[in-house]
Order: structure tokens, then sequence, then C-alpha cells
């Protein structure tokens, strides 16, 4: 039977799900939920994940969620995977365990938190959060530097020091795409110091395309559509303050 892959593009997890398929030729069947439409709390999808997120995937009798549960289930089930994704090796790959738990503890708590609360909310009916998006901006930032400083120590391109990407290069870096619907000043302040995460992302990109940038479509989108608001919002800004302005007598 056909995988079977429960996302939302929006969503990061599921980004890396679909990326790793796609790259390792994993045929699949992909059924979209709309996250923002709450399609993820139907009776339907409770059956597959009873915590009502995405990713998950149904494999044959098999349900499953959690996207670095998804992402090792992949790269140990369906032949052909490289094995730089995930090593045989068991010190690789515990060192890959290792950044795989850092990042829901670290950078996910950030990141998320932070691009809700200083960008989305308003699109989920929700209200915007200052101090909620300065707390997650200082776990992201921490994190960022972190992954600079150490995970990306070594000789290789990608994190631990090795030449080609693994599951954890995946997940992280779809997790900082998400930067890219933020204010572009915010996102250069962000990343801007950091030469070697900005690097990171680039070559990760270049080693999944033209899958990378394919299903990061719908976040290219959204980040048009956001730029072209706030522009909509500074010239409105504008000529309210010239309209306000009295006419000089002199």
């Amino acid at each position: 039977m056909t995988l079977k892959i429960y996302a939302d593009r929006m969503s990061q997890p599921s980004r890396a799900v679909i990326i790793f398929c796609k790259v390792n030729g994993i045929e699949f069947e992909e059924i979209k939920l709309d996250l923002a439409k709450r399609q993820h709390h139907s009776s339907e999808f409770k059956e597959i994940n009873p915590f009502r997120q995405v990713p998950a995937i149904v494999d044959g009798r098999f349900k499953l969620f959690e996207s670095h549960a998804i992402l090792r289930y992949l790269a140990c089930a369906f032949p052909g995977v490289a094995d730089h994704w995930y090593p045989a090796d068991l010190f690789k790959r515990a060192k890959i365990e290792s950044v795989l738990d850092w990042h829901h503890s670290n950078l996910r708590r950030g990141a998320a938190a932070y691009v809700l609360h200083r960008t989305l909310a308003p699109a989920l009916g929700l209200k915007k959060n200052p101090q909620a998006a300065a707390e997650g901006e200082k776990i992201l930032s921490a994190s960022i530097e972190q992954i600079e400083s150490f995970w990306l120590k070594g000789n290789g391109r990608f994190l631990l020091g090795s030449f080609k990407p693994s599951i954890a290069d995946l997940s992280l870096v779809c997790e900082l795409m998400q930067l890219e619907v933020v204010d572009e000043k915010d996102r250069d302040r962000i990343l801007g110091p950091h030469k070697k995460v900005k690097q990171w992302i680039e070559d990760t990109n270049q080693a999944t395309r033209p899958h990378f940038d394919e299903v990061h479509v719908i976040l290219f989108k959204l980040k048009a559509k956001l730029q072209k608001h706030r522009l909509l919002e500074a010239n409105n800004k504008i000529e309210s303050g010239t309209k306000t302005v009295l006419p000089s007598k002199m």
C-alpha cells in the first residue's frame, strides 16, 4: 500500500518529512490538512493522531506521528535511502539523536513562539503577544548561536561536521525557514551575524533541490503576501500622517 502523509506545508515538521520522501524517491500520497481551518481536529484524523498534530503517516496498518520518529522510521523502513541520512553506525546515529533531542527543547521552542507571536497570530485568529515574541526570540537567538558555535563545528558543511546532510539537518533547517515570513529587517537582525548558519541553510537547500524549494513554495507565497500587507500599512500611515498636518498660515 502507498504511504500516506498527513501534513500542512505551513508546518515546519511536515515540510521536513515531505522533502525527505521526495529526495529519497519514497512514493507517498499527501493528505493535506489546513491547520488554520482546524482540519486536523476531525474525528478521522484523531484516529491517526489522538493529539491532532501534523505530520502523521499511515503505512499499511502502521500509524505514526511526531516528525523525528517519522523520519527515523522512513530512513530505516524504505530501501534505497542513503546511509548519511540516518547512519547505521551506532555512534554516528547517537550523535544525530542528540541533535534531534536538543532541537525540540531549544530551537523549535524559540522559533515557533517567535514567529507565531511576531507574525502569524492574526492569521490564526489570535492576538499578537509582544512579550511572548520577545521571550521566543531570546531562546531562538541563543539556539542559533549554539548551532553556529557547537553543532556546526568540524570540517564538513553540515551538522556534527558531516560532509552530507542527515535527518537532523533537514529538520532544523526547515525550522529556521519559518523566519522567511517575518519582516526582513527582523530576519536579518537574527540571522545576519551567523554566517556559518546562513551557509548551512543554503547547503542543505542545495543538497535537497529541487524538492526543497518546491515544498517551501507555500512559505514564499505567504512571505510575499505579508510583505505586500506591510507595505500597504506603511503607506496608509504615511498618508494618514500627511492628512493630519495642518496647512501653514505663513
